[in-house]
């Protein structure tokens, strides 16, 4: 894959979230699946963030406009939501984020994580996966599922941290 690739852009992670969110439901559509009101409202807050969202943080954004949002409903559309490979979970931060091909096969994701801003950046390097797998399975692992983590700064980031102080 080239540098330059759509998705390894930080801003690119989703579109904006209404956009997002239709792009989700048409794939609902075809899988048969129902992209329920309280599903489609955390999927377009996750989409409209600029940053992996902690569960709690959705919760909080979701009581301002939702009654019914309580732990347990935020979960289990979290839940949902992964299941079908529409977001994907940072485990190393315990966020979300949202998928940048929610219409396709689920997929296994590197990411790029800024410990100062807390950007994360999705990489569609199919390379990087492969040779993951495969090593795994030279030393006889059968993977099942993958989730690679990089934390350090992003370019922004680095570049002010370099920058003398005035």
């Amino acid at each position: 894959m080239s540098e330059d690739h759509a998705c390894t852009d930080p801003h690119h992670h989703v579109h904006d979230g209404a956009a997002y969110v239709q792009e989700v439901e048409r794939a609902c559509e075809q899988r048969g699946l129902r992209l329920t009101p309280i599903r489609a409202h955390a999927l377009r807050l996750i989409g409209d963030a600029d940053r992996p969202l902690k569960a709690y943080e959705l919760l909080d954004q979701m009581k301002e406009t939702h009654d019914a949002a309580a732990p347990p409903t935020v979960y289990r559309a979290l839940d949902f939501l992964l299941e079908h490979g529409f977001i994907h979970k940072l485990a190393s931060i315990n966020a979300f984020v949202g998928c940048h091909h929610p219409g396709g096969e689920q997929h296994a994701v590197p990411f790029l994580i800024c410990d100062r801003c807390h950007c994360a950046t999705e990489l569609e390097d199919e390379q990087i996966v492969d040779a993951l797998d495969q090593r795994a399975r030279a030393l006889g692992f059968v993977p099942q599922a993958q989730t690679l983590e990089v934390h350090g700064l992003c370019a922004a980031c680095a570049k002010r941290a370099s920058a003398p102080e005035l």
